[in-house]
Parts: C-alpha cells; sequence; structure tokens
C-alpha cells in the first residue's frame, strides 16, 4: 500500500517509521523547508517512553536529555519564594522520566527513517479527493498523485483536518492561552538543571539551560482573543514585548535577546475534540493522528508522547488488518480514543498552573509548590498522571 503522512514533527515519521517496518510504501509530506528544530522542553514519560525504547531511541534521548534537579520560582528580585526538588517526578514515573528539547526527540525519530523513506519539505496538501479504490491528492508545488491511504499528522492546525473534516472552528477548543519559546546563545546567568520560573498575574517566563551555552526561553499568558497570534516572527515579538515590557525579573534580559532570535516558536493553547464528528478521526481512506487529531495541549505536558503512541497502535493495526483500512481505523479509534479523551479532562486543571488569572490564585500556586517538597502530597497531587493506563499491543515483528 503506498501512504502518504502529511506532516514531518513527532507523530509522522514515527508513523511512517513502523509501517516501513511492517512493509508499507511510505511517503511523508511536510510543508517546512527542513525539518523544524524549535519549540519548547518537553517531559517525557510513560508510554511513550516505552514506544521509543521499542524504536531503540532511548540511548540517544538520554544523551540528548536532562534530568531536572529543582523547580524554582523566583520573584521579580531573582529570589526563591516556592518551588521543589524535580526529583518527585522521576520517582512517580518509576524512575522513567527525562526532559528533552522536542526539536531534539523529533529528530531523533526522523534519523531512523531518513533514507528509508521518501520525504518532501517544502510542500503541503491543496486538496484531497477520494476515490472508490484511491485517494487523489494535489500538492501545491508536486504533480498531482494518488496514494492508497492519506495520514494527518500535521498539527493543531492541521490542513488535512480542514480540506477533509471541515473548518478549524469546528475542532479547537482554545484554552484562553498563548505560548512561545525562544533560544538564546550565551545567556547569563543559567542555574543548570534548575527550571526557573517568574509568574505574574495572568503571565509567566520561565527559563532552562540547554547544551552548548544555549537557553531555552518559555514565555505563556492568558489571552482571551484567539486571533492574536501575529502572521509573522516580528509581530510574534512585538505581542511579547507588548505583553512582558513592564514584567520584573530577567525580563528586560530576555526580550532584548529576543531581537535577535531568528527561529520563534509561537501558538495558542488549544485542544482538539473530534468526539462529535461521526468516524471521529477517520473519514473513507483519510485518518488522523497526534495534534491533528487529538491535541491534549501545553497543559497536559505529554503531547509528543501521545503523538507516538497513537502512530505506533495505527501502524499496527494496519499491519494486523493486513491493509484493511476500515477495520485498522476502527480498531486504532478503539484502542486509543477512551484514554486520550482522559488526558484531554485531566490536563484542563492545569492551565492556572501556567499563568493563574489572579493574585489569589497566584498566591495558592505557589504554596501548593513548596509543599510539594512532602512525599504524600506530591503522591496526592500529580500520581495518577504519571501513570499511563493503557496495554500497548505487541504486533508481532521484531522490536529492534
Amino acid at each position: 500500500m503506498r501512504i502518504l503522512i502529511c506532516g514531518a514533527g513527532i507523530a509522522g515519521p514515527t508513523l511512517a517509521y513502523w509501517l516501513t517496518r511492517y512493509g508499507f510504501e511510505t511517503t511523508i509530506v511536510e510543508k517546512a523547508p527542513k525539518l523544524r528544530t524549535g519549540g519548547y522542553i518537553i517531559d517525557f514519560w510513560g508510554a511513550g517512553l516505552d514506544i521509543a525504547e521499542r524504536m531503540d531511541l532511548l540511548p540517544e534521548l538520554h544523551r540528548k536529555g536532562y534530568i531536572v534537579e529543582e523547580v524554582r520560582v523566583v520573584n521579580r528580585s531573582g529570589e526563591r519564594i516556592a518551588g521543589f526538588s524535580a526529583e518527585v517526578f522521576g520517582r512517580l514515573a518509576g524512575g522513567r522520566y527525562l526532559s528533552l528539547a522536542r526539536g531534539d526527540l523529533a529528530a531523533s525519530i526522523f534519523g531512523r527513517i531518513e533514507g528509508r523513506v521518501e520525504t518532501i519539505f517544502g510542500d503541503s496538501v491543496a486538496g484531497v479527493e477520494q476515490q472508490s479504490k484511491t485517494v487523489r491528492v494535489t500538492f501545491e508545488r508536486a504533480p498531482v498523485r494518488e496514494f492508497d491511504l492519506v495520514i494527518g499528522a500535521d498539527g493543531l492546525h492541521s490542513r488535512v483536518r480542514e480540506l477533509v473534516f471541515g473548518a478549524p472552528e469546528h475542532f479547537e477548543k482554545y484554552l484562553g492561552y498563548k505560548v512561545a519559546a525562544f533560544e538564546i546563545e550565551g545567556y547569563q546567568p543559567r542555574d543548570e538543571l534548575v527550571y526557573v520560573l517568574y509568574t505574574e498575574v495572568r503571565q509567566q517566563i520561565a527559563r532552562f539551560a540547554l547544551r552548548d551555552n544555549r537557553t531555552m526561553s518559555l514565555f505563556t499568558f492568558a489571552d482571551d482573543d484567539a486571533g492574536a497570534s501575529g502572521n509573522d516572527i516580528h509581530s510574534q515579538k512585538a505581542i511579547l514585548r507588548r505583553r512582558f515590557a513592564n514584567s520584573g525579573w530577567e525580563c528586560p534580559n530576555i526580550l532584548e535577546a529576543l531581537d535577535d532570535a531568528s527561529d520563534l516558536y509561537f501558538d495558542q493553547v488549544s485542544q482538539v475534540r473530534m468526539d462529535a464528528q461521526p468516524g471521529l478521526w477517520t473519514r473513507g481512506r483519510v485518518s488522523l493522528v497526534g495534534d491533528a487529531a487529538w491535541c491534549v495541549s501545553l497543559l497536559a505536558g505529554q503531547g509528543s508522547a501521545l503523538a507516538m503512541v497513537g502512530a505506533y497502535i495505527l501502524a499496527g493495526e494496519l499491519y494486523a488488518a493486513g491493509g484493511q483500512h476500515e477495520k485498522a481505523f476502527s480498531r486504532y479509534q478503539e484502542l486509543f480514543a477512551p484514554f486520550i479523551r482522559k488526558k484531554q479532562e485531566a490536563a484542563l486543571p492545569f492551565a492556572g498552573f501556567f499563568a493563574p488569572r489572579s493574585k489569589a490564585a497566584l498566591f495558592f500556586r505557589n504554596r501548593i509548590l513548596n509543599l510539594m517538597r512532602i512525599p504524600w502530597v506530591a503522591n496526592l497531587s500529580f500520581a495518577s498522571e504519571f501513570t499511563d493506563k493503557i496495554a500497548l499491543p505487541d504486533y508481532g515483528v521484531p522490536l529492534h
């Protein structure tokens, strides 16, 4: 079977890896001119880490990743006012937990398929016409081609989802926050292996020291206007300057460094809910995976891991069904959709952690973070979040 995957982020290359292992002919198309390396630090644990292990990625991810030692909240003067030892995360995850740059995870996965899968960068799907036995795909630049199946793995603002399932407003649920991230070269101070947070009412800025003298800065802020996200990097930088212009701590220095940034991740915090769609993530010979299908949002902290799990199950079900896509798509949704719904619901209460909407909420948030130093409080607060209650099928091929 010839399968087109739209998107070369996390879900797309993971899906391509497994489909290729199962003998499918796979093509990836990605609108970016090259593999995206930007983004933010992600926390990686649970079933996603299990998939990485089955792909023999763990040694490489541990080399690229970080074991965070402390989460520290500071005031305008940089003095510590709250926080806890990040050892609690590893303990709750049974030692199977690490943090790494999203771009590093994407590069590691792509490295497993590079040279083995046809990949088209700098192009995107412009039209999808389903026929009885194939899908006729029109590209922005490349000639028209036909595939047996098309999988949309093109993220929160999925073009495939829009073309096949309908307008974004039917599925994207804006949660009232925006997020932006960029890397700074040579920034001081560094505070190695410490995730430093400075929070004001309705907004927060964080930094984390990366290798090679780089520092990642992450902005999060409440914004009731979903559409005010800027159309280019210059307007997005202007939004951040306006929003954080009067903030304390190191914000003036970070905004100054932002001027020289050539790569800025900027997006709204949303979930994708397709529960009301008759076929859920599937329509005919087209299906969705990753954020395009079920974006749990930044608040869940597991988007990349869940993308890998969903891609593994989708590929495995296509293999188990002998390419009978109706059966495979149905089974994929049956296995994974209930798990995703729980993850989406669990994410919603965490919005106040990133950008509390009142002084009282900020005070309460900081008190909770200090209590996280007490083991039983940490267990009560987060233990359920570090347990992925899903049994990963074994589809009967060698793991490596």
